[in-house]
């Protein structure tokens, strides 16, 4: 498909996704930056509900950067232990708080490039805070958003979430892309799904999408 099909395809199901999932969002729990960085790494392999569980216990006896910041690693690994890999997740947490304490004064950075420096931040993460956190453009490629924009043509036979990403920066208009990304969680989760087959047939996008039906 052409690009500028791809284009018109992209603003199609963006304009239809938003009218049936006009107030999508993060489901991850935060009121403050640091705390969104903190489930994001809680989330690999793990539910979101899951870590909004988890993370309430560690803000109650970690209430902030500097106090996570001076916690053992083994402390912290206790707590997250239920989200799976919590040796992992609790280094890079702890390494991370203290990072944001030295060097940029218990605050997250608003700069993509700064968070993809940070214990445990990838481009996954980095996009999601700057989207959700600091309003900047950003496109989140989880694994709902690339196997749903391969099933609808947008991207074609591409896995690698870079180059997903790259690819959805060509056509999705910048202001667009954020939002766009949580709806695909909402659509992936309710109609779209990986583990049953989709369900086509109440789906908003069933006449535009490649796979309809397949």
């Amino acid at each position: 498909m052409k690009k500028q099909t791809k284009e018109k395809l992209a603003l199609e199901i963006i304009e239809r996704l938003k009218a049936e999932y006009p107030d999508a969002e993060c489901t991850l729990d935060y009121n403050q930056a640091w705390k969104l960085l903190v489930s994001v790494r809680l989330a690999a392999q793990c539910t979101d509900a899951r870590v909004n569980v988890v993370v309430e216990g560690l803000y109650a006896k970690f209430p902030d950067v500097e106090a996570l910041a001076a916690a053992e690693v083994s402390e912290i690994e206790e707590i997250v232990k239920p989200c799976g890999l919590g040796h992992s997740k609790a280094r890079d947490i702890s390494a991370c708080m203290k990072i944001l304490k030295e060097k940029y004064d218990g605050n997250v950075p608003d700069d993509f490039d700064a968070l993809l420096k940070l214990p445990g931040v990838g481009r996954k993460s980095a996009n999601l805070i700057m989207g959700d956190v600091f309003g900047k453009p950003a496109i989140v490629t989880d694994t709902h958003c690339i196997r749903l924009v391969n099933r609808m043509g947008l991207v074609d036979g591409i896995k690698d979430p870079k180059k997903v990403e790259m690819e959805l920066w060509k056509i999705i208009p910048p202001e667009e892309g954020n939002d766009f990304c949580h709806r695909l969680v909402n659509h992936g989760r309710e109609v779209c799904t990986a583990r049953t087959k989709p369900y086509c047939e109440r789906c908003c996008l069933q006449d535009i999408c490649k796979k309809a039906g397949v």
